[in-house]
Formats: C-alpha cells, sequence, structure tokens
C-alpha cells in the first residue's frame, strides 16, 4: 500500500472517474438523458475494476516471493489465513476509500452546474446502493487479485492473470448470455442472471434487496481466499 505505484494509480483512478462523471453530467444537460447521471455513473464501475483491482493486489503476496520475505513473514506468530486476510483486508479498504472519494463529485458539482435538475446529483438512495454494491462486489474482486497474486513470483503475471479473471467474471455471463445457444439458453438462463454483476448492480442501486448478490460475492470472497491460503501453504 506505500508503493509510490499505488498513489499514482489512486490519482489515475479519480481523473478517470471525475472525467467519466463529466462527460455524463455533460451529454445529460445536452440530450435530457432519461436516465439520471448518478445511475449512468455506476454503470462504469467495470471499467475502473479491471485496472484498479490488478494494481491494488499484484504485490502484495508476488512481491514478497519474489523478495523470499515471505518465509520471514509466516516464521512469525500469525496463521497463513491471517496473513492473507490481512493483505486483503488493506487492499479492499483502500479500493472502497477510492470509491468512497468519488462520492464527492455530486456535492463538488451541485453549485456550479446549470441545466441540470441538481436534485438527480444528490440523488442518496442511488448514491447510498451504488456504493454498497462496488464494496460487495469489491470483496470477490479483491479476492481474485489476491489469489493471482499467490500464484506467481511476478508482478506483471499476476495483474495480467488478475485482468483475465476479472474480465470474465464481469463480462462473461452477459456475452455467453447474448449468445443463440439453442436448447442450452433456456437451461443457462437462471445460472448466468445468477453470475451476472450488471444485474446485482441494477438490483442496488434501485434499491430492491436480494439476498443472492449477497451470499454469492460474500461465499465466494471466502472460498477464493481459502484457495490463496492453501496455496501458500502449499508453497511455504
Amino acid at each position: 500500500m506505500h508503493a509510490p505505484s499505488t498513489y499514482v494509480a489512486s490519482v489515475l483512478f479519480l481523473l478517470l472517474m471525475a472525467a467519466i462523471y463529466y462527460l455524463l453530467l455533460s451529454q445529460y444537460a445536452a440530450e435530457q438523458f432519461s436516465v439520471p447521471p448518478t445511475e449512468m455513473f455506476f454503470q462504469a464501475f467495470w471499467l475502473p475494476v479491471l485496472f484498479m483491482v490488478p494494481l491494488l493486489t499484484m504485490r502484495s503476496l508476488a512481491e514478497e516471493r519474489r523478495l523470499h520475505t515471505l518465509e520471514t513473514l509466516l516464521s512469525a506468530p500469525v496463521s497463513t489465513a491471517e496473513v492473507i486476510l490481512s493483505k486483503f483486508a488493506a487492499s479492499w479498504i483502500f479500493y472502497c476509500v477510492l470509491w468512497l472519494g468519488t462520492m464527492l463529485f455530486p456535492a463538488i458539482t451541485i453549485y456550479g452546474t446549470s441545466g441540470v435538475d441538481q436534485r438527480l446529483l444528490l440523488d442518496l438512495p442511488v448514491l447510498l446502493g451504488g456504493f454498497s454494491f462496488v464494496c460487495l462486489s469489491g470483496l470477490l474482486f479483491i479476492a481474485v487479485g489476491i489469489l493471482s497474486s499467490t500464484l506467481t513470483r511476478s508482478q506483471l503475471v499476476a495483474g495480467m492473470l488478475c485482468f483475465c479473471i476479472l474480465f470474465i467474471l464481469l463480462l462473461g455471463p452477459k456475452l455467453i448470455g447474448s449468445q443463440e445457444l439453442g436448447l442450452w439458453s433456456d437451461w443457462l438462463r437462471e445460472p448466468l442472471q445468477y453470475f451476472d454483476t450488471a444485474r446485482h448492480r441494477e438490483s442496488f442501486i434501485r434499491g430492491v434487496f436480494d439476498t443472492r448478490p449477497l451470499f454469492y460475492y460474500i461465499t465466494n470472497s471466502s472460498l477464493v481466499l481459502a484457495i490463496a491460503a492453501l496455496i501458500v501453504e502449499s508453497k511455504s
């Protein structure tokens, strides 16, 4: 977390999200889209996830293995699970803090924006729902990054592996669901909806509380972290 690259990535993340928010706000003011800008803002959540999560997690254990400090760390009076959880918690909290910073955009622009219904800029249910989704889904995304970092000594390889897995998680269900699969389409429709993060996001933004996304992200992130702990234990 103290690496200069982390802070550079954080600044780039905030600049990217600020640019996305500004473009959405400008288009909404000019064309009067039916979807509020705050809701459209969270539709682009996958873009920073794909590059920010690998940057946050690729050093966590790959660098420890490369520098041969992982053995020293595990020789301390801590368990492998505690090491994995501490790395995970640090990355997840930092990830949530970065997203929390983007919640200031509506407050900053509300007093200087004309042509937009200002009540839509501070739509608290949408903001709270979107931020809750980001934090909940981040459990699984960060866990995937930690797992990727346990599989290699190279930060670059860990980052690329994390990117590929996240790409499949984020876009795979929608891409498969858009294909004509004949008799398989009805059988796959319900499972794909369960894995579709876009549907989870829409539910949270619209204030629909569904226990299925909660169960999906918590159980799968726990499973991924358990696998990461087993891998570290086997290689230590």
